[in-house]
């Protein structure tokens, strides 16, 4: 009957092994003692710097690619480049949405204020007609609803007004992606394009002021002068130091002023035209009526005269 070999300790040399050897070294044990120490493999010198990289480091990369083209007017080249910083950086769970993500959300946001304004103005005409609802009975009974909508309005009223974004770990560098395309696009003419980018990369970091000026140049040029404005406004006070946007807020603010104005007078033309058919039919016109100022009161009244 073949014998059981056993394996102890014993025959081994425990301490045959080199102390100088590196602890991550494997160690092989001999039979009747000695030892050998087997190296780890090396690490590539291009591992090493991809473990130590940071996650965006290609974004960044790419991002000054696009810097040097648009340096030399290569706008579309630049906007290439700028693409793929975009798609470039970390997205997702535990990150942060994409830009695509944040306009959905922010339209869903939109989307549920319109239905809450729309609900409110419906329970405020049902206030105003007085429409007392009535059991089958014909007896008054209290609206069931109203408890309920009186928390709906005050949930509007202290709940956001404004969409807030969720936030992202490296927004701030992704805004500067979409901003920067955003310039190309200007340069490009797309400006519809510039404005989504520029709503993007402030949806990231709402107090970017390069993003504000360029979404306002981007406004003016599809004549938006009140949103233009708006967004000079903003920057102004964001960064009162700003010429750009001190500029900017005095020139398009005349240009604001222009603009009511002349609509005034085109609405007041229209009404006056209106009137006037209206009149005719009795073989009278506006130029019948005055309005005359009283000093006193500041008042109004109007005097009527025949022959005009």
């Amino acid at each position: 009957m073949p014998t059981e070999t056993k394996f102890d300790s014993e025959g081994f040399d425990l301490g045959a092994s080199n102390s100088n050897n590196n602890e991550s070294s494997e160690v092989i044990y001999e039979i009747g003692g000695g030892a050998t120490s087997i190296a780890p493999p090396p690490i590539k010198e291009e591992e090493e710097h991809k473990s130590s990289e940071s996650p965006i480091a290609e974004a960044e990369r790419l991002k000054e690619l696009g810097n040097n083209e648009f340096r030399q007017k290569n706008h579309l080249d630049a906007y290439d480049y700028y693409t793929d910083a975009i798609e470039a950086c970390p997205m997702g769970e535990g990150v942060g949405p994409s830009g695509e993500e944040l306009l959905k959300l922010r339209e869903e946001f939109e989307e549920q204020q319109r239905e809450r304004q729309a609900e409110r103005h419906r329970r405020d005409m049902e206030r105003r007609r007085g429409g007392q609802k009535t059991d089958k009975d014909g007896e008054d009974k209290k609206d069931e609803d109203d408890e309920e909508n009186n928390n709906a309005d005050d949930e509007g009223e202290n709940g956001p007004v404004e969409f807030i974004p969720p936030r992202h770990t490296y927004g701030s560098k992704i805004a500067v992606y979409y901003a920067n395309r955003a310039a190309t696009s200007l340069h490009l003419g797309n400006h519809e394009e510039a404005i989504e980018d520029c709503d993007v990369a402030l949806l990231y970091n709402p107090t970017y002021i390069k993003a504000l000026l360029r979404r306002c140049t981007a406004k003016e040029q599809i004549e938006d002068t009140e949103g233009a404005l708006r967004d000079a406004k903003r920057a102004y006070e964001l960064e009162p130091t700003n010429s750009v946007a001190r500029k900017n807020v005095a020139r398009l603010q005349k240009i604001e002023e222009e603009r009511l104005e002349k609509l005034k007078e085109e609405t007041m033309g229209k009404l006056k035209d209106l009137g006037n058919s209206i009149l005719g039919n009795f073989g009278l016109s506006l130029d019948n009526f005055a309005a005359v100022q009283d000093p006193n009161t500041g008042g109004y009244s109007i005097s009527f005269n025949q022959n005009k």
